[in-house]
This record gives C-alpha cells, structure tokens and sequence, in this order.
C-alpha cells in the first residue's frame, strides 16, 4: 500500500475540492491522479482557456441557422416561386380552337342544296 503525504491547501480550496471528489470519484487520490492525467494527455495548461463555451457555440449557431433560413426564404421569393409559375404556365394546355375546314367558294356555293325537304302530302297537289 502507498503512504500518504500531506499537501498545504487553503481551507477554501480544500473544501471545493472535497466536494468535486465526493461527486465523481471513490477517492481523493482517484480524483487528483484523473485531473493531473487529463492535463498532462492533452497537453494542455489549468491557466489556459479551451475556447469558446458550449453557450457561446450555441448563440453562433443560432445566428447561423436564423442566417440559412433567411437566404432560403429569399432563393424561394425570388428563384423558386417565379420559376414554378413559369413552368406552369409553359405546361398548361388549352383545348385548340377547331378551325372549319378551308373549301374553295364554287364548293362552297355548291352544296347549297337543302338536304331535308319537307314531305309533301298528296292533298297539297291538289
């Protein structure tokens, strides 16, 4: 079994990191030995900042996403919704007209004749 030293802390620090321990780790020695590991496998300083946090990340991204939208609904007002009318229109098909058939003036004039008489009765002679 190891021995144990003992570390001068601040009565403050101490306590928070009692806490933090108690919270996710079994041991203090557990939760020191973790925190010092993760420093030194991603070598990176306690003094240094990690970037932006995952609040700021989300407001960009928001503002992101609100920018997209914006740009979409103006390709679809002045691109999308033009274009599809003006398909519409070019698909759009309307009965033709039928045209009578074009017959030259003697032909015309001589199919003149009635083709329905009238019956005419026998008494009518008369």
């Amino acid at each position: 079994m190891d021995s144990f030293i003992t570390i001068r802390f601040k009565r403050k620090t101490a306590k928070r990191f009692q806490e933090f321990s108690k919270t996710h780790f079994k041991s203090h020695t557990e939760a020191m030995s973790t925190i010092l590991d993760f420093f030194f496998y991603n070598e990176i300083s306690p003094k240094e900042k990690l970037g932006p946090t995952g609040r700021t990340i989300e407001a960009k991204l928001s503002k992101r996403i609100n920018a997209v939208i914006a740009i979409m609904r103006d390709v679809e007002k002045t691109q999308t919704k033009p274009t599809v009318a003006m398909i519409q229109s070019l698909f759009e098909t309307e009965e033709p007209t039928k045209k009578s058939l074009i017959v030259e003036k003697k032909y015309a004039e001589e199919k003149k004749e009635v083709r329905f008489r009238e019956k005419q009765n026998a008494s009518n002679q008369l």
